[in-house]
């Protein structure tokens, strides 16, 4: 997993030359999916007492509120009649009768104002074992039925009592009727939700609130969820000072020699890499990882290729893993016609991420 040689002109500074991304085709059992339905790491301590409302949005402060009640709400047994289930919750279990109500909350906001920290702070307050909360992204929940079968899914998570699920794909008109029929039959047995989502192609000029677009989309399930709209600026700016300039190769491979556990890539390969690779394990392609350091960084050629990139800056911000880079900075990543087309807001979000994984990398130079 090892780059073979150093630059020209360098020598290795590390015991050992940096891994490669590319060296890397993790395969990921199923029972690991299921296992790491949890908060990622950069989010393993939020809580709502860290989460540091804007003063000029109060909705932010709203919501801290009202999920706060909902978590409380969730206390006690998990639905009435359900059973604690086997290994990976398969087994046989009664249907419990769903409670009357709202047993979802779906927050609704622009990239950037903190839902991620506000759900995963839902996780950590809801009075229940780990083992009956569940939480990832849309395509981690659609993976996970990819690999277990629809039934199963369903027999493995209705024994929970909250499922969060970041980044519901209103984009994939498919999924989106899997994943809702999912919902419907977790809802019946008592399962709590929460959820946030993207925003639908074309809808992207009309504001970068989707509430509206989720709960039709959803369809039935759309009186199950509370609504709930949070207000502010892209927090990972707010105040901050701009992202560092990219650096030079030779500053970039030095940096790599330097870190023990850093990944040096050239960025093209790395594309090409990525395509070789399902999204379903971008996460266990970072194991391990303390940083990536990449060369040539360029524009990205093409919309499948720009989707693969997103999936990728979202494990590694997930996992807060620095990222120093040469070539063209973060923000050109993506072409004009993509910033404008029907995928906008995960652009948007993948160079939010990279841009604050950067200003975290300075400090490798900096060493």
């Amino acid at each position: 997993m090892s780059s073979s040689t150093p630059a020209p002109g360098l020598s290795p500074i590390a015991d050992a030359a940096p891994l490669s991304l590319c060296a890397r085709e993790p395969h990921v059992p199923a029972d690991r999916l299921v296992a790491e339905m949890v908060p990622p790491p950069r989010f393993d301590s939020v809580r709502f007492g860290t989460y540091i409302p804007d003063p000029n949005q109060p909705s932010q402060t709203e919501a801290v509120r009202v999920l706060e009640g909902f978590a409380g709400g969730l206390g006690g047994a998990h639905a009435p009649g359900a059973t604690k289930r086997g290994f990976l919750g398969f087994g046989k279990a009664r249907t419990p009768k769903a409670p009357a109500g709202p047993r979802g909350v779906y927050l609704d906001g622009g990239y950037g104002v903190g839902k991620t920290h506000l759900l995963a702070s839902l996780w950590h307050a809801t009075p229940a074992d780990p083992a009956l909360k569940a939480f990832g992204t849309f395509v981690e929940l659609t993976n996970l039925v990819g690999a277990l079968g629809f039934q199963k899914t369903v027999q493995t998570l209705s024994g929970h009592r909250l499922l969060c699920i970041d980044e519901f794909e209103l984009d994939d008109p498919g999924d989106t009727v899997l994943v809702s029929t999912l919902l419907g039959k977790l809802v019946d047995a008592g399962v709590a939700l929460a959820a946030t989502s993207n925003t639908l192609p074309g809808k992207l000029g009309e504001g970068r609130f989707a509430a509206a677009d989720f709960l039709r989309e959803i369809q039935g399930l759309s009186a199950h969820f509370r609504p709930l709209r949070i207000d502010g600026e892209d927090y990972r700016h707010r105040g901050l000072p701009e992202a560092p300039a990219p650096y030079s190769d030779e500053q970039v491979t030095k940096a790599a020699y330097a870190t023990p556990g850093a990944s040096l890539d050239d960025f093209p390969h790395l594309l090409d890499h990525l395509a070789r690779v399902h999204p379903s394990r971008y996460g266990a392609l970072t194991d391990g990882l303390k940083a990536v350091c990449l060369t040539d960084v360029s524009p990205v050629p093409d919309q499948s290729t720009a989707l693969r990139l997103v999936v990728l800056a979202d494990r590694l911000y997930d996992r807060e893993v620095p990222v120093l880079a040469s070539g063209q900075p973060f923000d050109r990543l993506f072409s004009e016609e993509m910033l404008k087309g029907g995928y906008r807001k995960k652009y948007f979000r993948a160079i939010s991420r990279l841009t604050a994984l950067a200003r975290d990398a300075k400090r490798l130079v900096e060493a």
